[in-house]
């Protein structure tokens, strides 16, 4: 990949170590906004993501110490939607995704997602149901076998 123009990447780490564990939820979605220009984003704005998120009420007002290790997975997942970059590189979030609700959310957050996603998981039910447009260029690597996407990246 050769980065272009204003590219901004966002990245997803599985050990959560991009948030502010001293810090409340709205204020890591207030971090990740202003970090990355996106100032025009009010608390209101912050809290319909968050909901997304399935993160509601006094819910962003517990510091991300507090959460547990899903719930961590979605607030790093909502900071990286609220952060705009262009390609997002998720590694592994099904690894603490577990209940099917919040997966849901996520996915669904990820397919309303306009910029290019690089996802690495297991759950070949999450690469099915982003369900790519036929235009959109695809790699998927299956069983050792690397399929080719019919498009250039």
């Amino acid at each position: 990949m050769v980065p272009g123009h204003g590219l901004r990447l966002g990245y997803y780490a599985q050990e959560h170590e991009t948030l502010d564990h001293d810090r409340s939820v709205l204020e890591n979605m207030r971090s990740a906004a202003s970090a990355t220009g996106r100032a025009d984003l009010n608390d209101t704005d912050l809290r319909k993501v968050l909901g997304a998120f399935l993160f509601t009420g006094d819910d962003v007002d517990n510091r991300a110490g507090v959460l547990s290790g899903g719930e961590k997975t979605r607030l790093a997942l909502a900071t990286l939607v609220t952060s705009a970059g262009q390609r997002v590189a998720a590694g592994r979030t099904d690894q603490t995704i577990s209940t099917p609700v919040s997966r849901q959310q996520v996915l669904d957050a990820l397919h309303t997602y306009t910029g290019a996603i690089v996802l690495v998981t297991h759950d070949e039910g999450a690469v099915t149901a982003l369900a790519p447009r036929e235009s959109d260029p695809v790699a998927r690597r299956h069983r050792g076998q690397l399929e080719r996407p019919t498009s250039p990246i």
